[in-house]
């Protein structure tokens, strides 16, 4: 099992480039902000590039896999463009992800059913390219095991519904993610987890040894407003990696 000193941080950085489009100019730089998380402590970056290119670019993309150090791990749908750009780009890491227009993140897992075709060969032919795959799902076992099946390398635990839960419900929704925790290694899947997490409810997953890997964003962004990308980034990863 991982200690907690052997766990991952991958920084999210899509609201950077959600305040750079606000304003549609080059500022703050998606890029700088990708190396300041390196200084941190960031063991990869992870990009959301959506459909509609609310805010990151095919350009950031480019770039950051030319000017960064640590892995680059790419979110995206099934959108035949953006599978073909993957495929071109060849980041070191992919995230599918369920994705609609009108939300404002992305809410609730991967149905790994509703396009099952689709998405065995898609996996298949990233894989083909070296490029880790891992799928976004909710702590069901249906998932899972079809995470199994289609031969990703990862899952991605949506922990939405914990960080969201208040009262006994939270304790239910962190025992759903143990558990799933605990097939998805048995499978042979590597486990990571992401979505709602911050500074506070972040401890009890930490004790949940399959977990490798946690895949924040909002929360450092919002912290760096006051202290800095960078040491927003280092107090994470010191809590991820000492549990305090």
């Amino acid at each position: 099992m991982t200690p907690v000193s052997s766990k991952k941080l991958g920084v999210n950085i899509d609201h950077v480039a959600t305040l750079r489009q606000a304003r549609g100019g080059n500022e703050p730089s998606v890029l700088e902000a990708a190396l300041e998380a390196e200084s941190g402590g960031a063991d990869s970056i992870t990009v959301h590039l959506r459909e509609d290119r609310r805010h990151i670019q095919d350009s950031d993309v480019l770039e950051l896999l030319k000017k960064i150090y640590v892995p680059l791990n790419l979110e995206m749908s099934l959108a035949p463009e953006i599978i073909k750009f993957a495929l071109k780009t060849r980041p070191q890491k992919v995230c599918m992800v369920p994705e609609k227009r009108q939300e404002l993140t992305t809410e609730g897992g991967l149905d790994l059913f509703s396009k099952r075709d689709l998405l065995g060969r898609t996996v298949e032919s990233l894989s083909k390219k070296k490029i880790q795959v891992s799928l976004f799902i909710d702590p069901l076992a249906k998932q899972i095991l079809e995470a199994a099946r289609v031969g990703a390398y990862a899952i991605e635990i949506h922990t939405g519904s914990y960080a969201n839960a208040r009262g006994g419900k939270k304790e239910k929704e962190l025992s759903r993610i143990r558990i799933a925790a605990q097939l998805g290694a048995k499978l042979g899947l590597k486990v990571h987890a992401g979505h709602g997490l911050n500074y506070e409810n972040i401890f009890p997953l930490l004790d949940i040894p399959e977990i490798l890997e946690f895949n924040i964003g909002h929360s450092i962004v919002s912290r760096a407003v006051f202290t800095g990308l960078c040491k927003a980034v280092s107090e994470m990863k010191k809590i991820i990696t000492s549990g305090k």
